[in-house]
């Protein structure tokens, strides 16, 4: 059955409910993997790479949540806009820095 204007009716189903979710997981993991640096950080000794990737954490983190806060609200509307590829970048980019800002506390931090 075709709706008014040619546009078929949409049935979402579950589908956004599990997309949701699945940036919640991804959002406590992420969460986990910056405690656990910044954890690195703290029994290492605070050391200038230990603080400077120990901020870099932080930061990061801050702004993945707020991304993936974003990103959560917008799927609970009744029909979610698809999330642009500019966000999906600022997602992979917030990984990757994660990722280099625990490298910088494990290999240059004081042992």
């Amino acid at each position: 059955m075709t709706a008014p204007g040619g546009d078929t009716p949409r049935d979402p189903g579950l589908q956004p409910e599990r997309t949701r979710l699945a940036w919640r997981r991804t959002t406590l993991a992420f969460s986990v993997a910056a405690l656990l640096a910044g954890r690195e950080a703290v029994l290492r000794g605070v050391s200038p790479a230990g603080l400077l990737g120990l901020s870099l954490c932080a930061l990061v983190w801050l702004a993945f949540t707020v991304t993936t806060h974003r990103r959560i609200t917008a799927l609970g509307s009744a029909r979610p806009a698809v999330m642009t590829s500019r966000t999906a970048a600022w997602a992979v980019l917030y990984v990757l820095v994660l990722a280099a800002a625990g490298a910088l506390l494990v290999f240059l931090g004081p042992r």
